[in-house]
């Protein structure tokens, strides 16, 4: 079975086989080495690393091996940031962003071999853990993603996880509002939030959550979805940007999730098939 339907799948191979860097295959001199592994052989197999969550030599087959996978997976080229806001952009053009309230909330995550980006989790006895930092647009929308230390505090990462929703979507719009849970509630997120000439509904330490829920649940709502990827839930990378190039493929297909729910209801013609059970 595989790990992405094909309606997920074909586009995000599609805008990666369009990114990836030429290659010129000049041949073995002696004509005896190995054919070179397809890169949508790789692909498929990075993206079963991405929603089981397993380590390469449980994705691997005989046509890819483990090492093929972790030698090409090309984090340092940026692909994946740039499939993020391709995936962004197409959404954007079809049903529209709704940048004027942006929900920021951080993620406490498991990452049990430690690395550049993980830090002793508050919630979980010390171990290593990750905190990823999501800011999204009232629908829930990722679009800036920060990778960071378990404990690390959320206010901290709010002005790096604005800059990078500003740098996925372009410049935001003058009339933002930022909603905030109860973590933000110091004085360095309203100084920033001013700073960057914002507005802020921040819930305030000491009274019941559910009174002041607000705007911001859809954040909440994307990193349950979000965590329904195995490497995200659980993630065993050391280094910093591979961790980064895993966030943004899944918050590319969370987007695509999100346009093709959305179409159903804003693209409608008479010959349509319906989605309804026929009685």
């Amino acid at each position: 079975m595989p790990a992405l339907p094909p309606c997920l799948l074909e586009p995000l191979w599609n805008q990666f086989m369009a990114l990836l860097p030429a290659r010129e295959d000049a041949g073995h001199p002696l004509g005896c080495h190995r054919r070179r592994v397809p890169d949508r052989t790789v692909v498929e197999h990075v993206m079963l690393a991405l929603v089981h969550g397993s380590g390469y030599e449980r994705v691997s087959s005989p046509g890819c091996s483990d090492r093929t996978i972790r030698r090409r997976v090309w984090a340092e080229q940026g692909i994946s940031e740039v499939v993020h806001v391709l995936a962004l952009e197409a959404y954007d053009r079809m049903i529209g962003l709704e940048l004027s309230e942006i929900s920021v909330d951080g993620c406490i995550t498991m990452a049990p071999c430690g690395g550049q980006s993980a830090g002793r989790s508050p919630v979980d006895r010390g171990k290593q853990g990750l905190k990823r930092s999501v800011a999204t647009d009232a629908r829930g929308v990722p679009l800036g993603l920060v990778a960071a230390g378990a404990n690390r505090h959320d206010s901290l990462l709010l002005g790096p996880t604005l800059h990078a929703a500003a740098d996925q979507v372009g410049p935001l719009p003058e009339d933002v509002n930022v909603n905030l849970d109860r973590g933000y509630d110091n004085n360095t997120s309203p100084a920033l939030l001013r700073e960057l000439r914002f507005t802020g509904e921040i819930a305030r330490k000491g009274v019941p959550a559910p009174i002041q829920a607000g705007e911001r649940w859809v954040v909440e709502r994307t990193h349950s979805w979000m965590n329904s990827y195995g490497k995200l839930r659980r993630c065993t990378e050391k280094s910093s940007t591979v961790v980064e190039f895993y966030l943004h493929p899944a918050a590319a297909l969370v987007t695509l999730r999100m346009l093709s729910r959305h179409a159903t209801t804003h693209y409608r013609w008479d010959q349509r098939p319906t989605t309804r059970r026929l009685k």
